[in-house]
C-alpha cells in the first residue's frame, strides 16, 4: 500500500492506492454521517454496496454508463436525489467508477448547498493514474467536452487495484494512454519503463503511483491551470475533437488521447510512442473525420481569440507549451499526420 498526500494547504488530501482497500473504506473516509453514494451501471455493484456497508448511514444512486451522463439533466437529477435524501452541508457525496461519474459527482459536491464532502473511488484505470484527482469536475454542455464545472478538491482518494480485474483489456489500455502522457511529458525513465517492460499486473500499481506523483506534482505548483498543468493536456486538443465524433468513430477517451498525442511529437519521439502506443493495444490511426475535428477546436475551452495552447513533445521527458493560432495548429496537425 501506498499514500501520497496532496499538498495543497486547507485543501490538502491523501491518495491512497494499494488492492483490497474498498472494504475498509472508513479507515480512510469520514462515512460516520449520510453519505450519497453515486455510480454507473456499468461498474459492478459490489464495489458500491462495499463502501455503503462502511457507512452510517447511505445511498446508492446509479445513472447510465457513458459520456451521456455528464449532461444538465443527468446533474439535476442526481441534485435532486440528493435533496430527496436530505443531505446536509455536514454529509457527504462519494463517487465509484470511472471518470464520468468522478467528474459528475464532483460538480454535484461543489453545487450542492454551495459545496459537501467529496470523496473519489476510481474503478477504472484512466481515473486512477488521472482523473480522480486534482479537481477538476465537469459536465458537457451543447455537445463541447467538460465545458460547465468547477474546481472542486476531493476530501480522499482510495484507489483499490483489485477493481481492475473486472476491467476489459481494452478498457485497461484506454487507461495506459494516461500514463503514457505523462511519462512523455514529465518523466523519461518511466517511459523508457513502459518501453521495456511488460504492461501488467505485475507492474500495475507502479504505474500508477508514478503516474500520480507527476500529476500530483504539477497540481500542487499550478491547482487551477493558470499555466504549468496545461501540460496535462497534452493530446487532448485533438483527442476531444475526435471523441466528440461519438458512435461514428467507437472510441475511449483514452484511445482518442493517443491518437491527439501523435502529431504533437516530433518525428523521432513520434516513432517511440507509436511502438508503445501498439504494444499497449492503442491505436495509431483510426477511421475519424480529421476536418470535423480540427474544427471542434475552436469550441475547446483552451482556446482564446482564435489562439491556442498546444503542448508539444521533442524530447522524452520534457513538452513545451506553444502558443498557436487555430490556423496553424490545423496546419501542423495536417501535416504531421502525414508522416505517421
Amino acid at each position: 500500500m501506498k499514500t501520497l498526500r496532496m499538498k495543497l494547504g486547507e485543501r490538502s488530501y491523501d491518495i491512497t492506492v494499494g488492492n483490497g482497500l474498498l472494504s475498509h473504506a472508513g479507515e480512510y473516509f469520514n462515512l460516520k454521517r449520510k453519505v450519497f453514494i453515486l455510480t454507473d451501471e456499468g461498474v459492478p455493484k459490489a464495489y458500491s454496496e462495499m463502501l455503503l456497508s462502511c457507512c452510517k448511514e447511505g445511498k446508492i444512486y446509479t445513472v447510465a454508463q457513458g459520456e451521456g451522463s455528464k449532461s444538465v439533466a443527468t446533474f439535476e437529477k442526481v441534485l435532486s436525489e440528493m435533496l430527496e435524501m436530505g443531505l446536509s452541508r455536514k454529509d457527504a457525496l462519494v463517487s465509484v467508477g470511472g471518470g464520468v461519474v468522478g467528474d459528475l459527482g464532483g460538480f454535484a459536491a461543489a453545487s450542492y448547498m454551495r459545496g459537501i464532502d467529496f470523496y473519489q473511488v476510481p474503478t477504472t484505470l484512466l481515473s486512477q493514474v488521472d482523473s480522480s484527482i486534482g479537481g477538476k469536475c465537469a459536465i458537457n454542455l451543447c455537445s463541447t467536452k467538460n465545458v460547465v464545472g468547477a474546481f472542486y478538491q476531493p476530501k480522499g482518494v482510495l484507489i483499490d487495484t483489485d477493481t481492475l480485474k473486472t476491467l476489459s483489456p481494452r478498457l485497461v489500455s484506454a487507461g495506459l494512454a494516461e500514463s503514457i502522457k505523462m511519462a512523455l511529458t514529465s518523466d523519461r525513465e518511466l517511459f523508457c519503463m513502459l518501453e521495456r517492460e511488460a504492461l501488467g499486473e505485475d507492474n500495475i500499481e507502479e504505474i500508477i503511483v508514478r503516474s500520480l506523483m507527476i500529476k500530483k506534482s504539477v497540481v500542487e505548483a499550478d491547482e487551477k491551470e493558470n499555466e504549468l498543468r496545461k501540460i496535462l493536456n497534452f493530446g487532448h486538443t485533438l483527442g476531444h475533437g475526435i471523441e466528440a465524433q461519438g458512435e461514428k468513430v467507437g472510441l475511449y477517451h483514452g484511445e482518442c488521447v493517443a491518437l491527439g498525442m501523435l502529431p504533437m511529437c516530433s518525428d523521432s519521439v513520434r516513432e517511440r510512442l507509436a511502438s508503445i502506443l501498439k504494444k499497449a493495444n492503442l491505436p495509431t490511426d483510426g477511421d475519424y473525420d480529421l476536418d470535423l475535428a480540427l474544427d471542434f477546436v475552436i469550441h475547446d475551452k483552451k482556446c482564446h481569440g482564435g489562439m491556442l495552447d498546444v503542448i508539444t513533445v521533442s524530447e522524452v521527458g520534457s513538452c513545451d507549451i506553444e502558443h498557436m493560432t487555430v490556423d496553424d495548429f490545423r496546419k501542423t496537425v495536417k501535416e504531421r499526420i502525414k508522416r505517421i
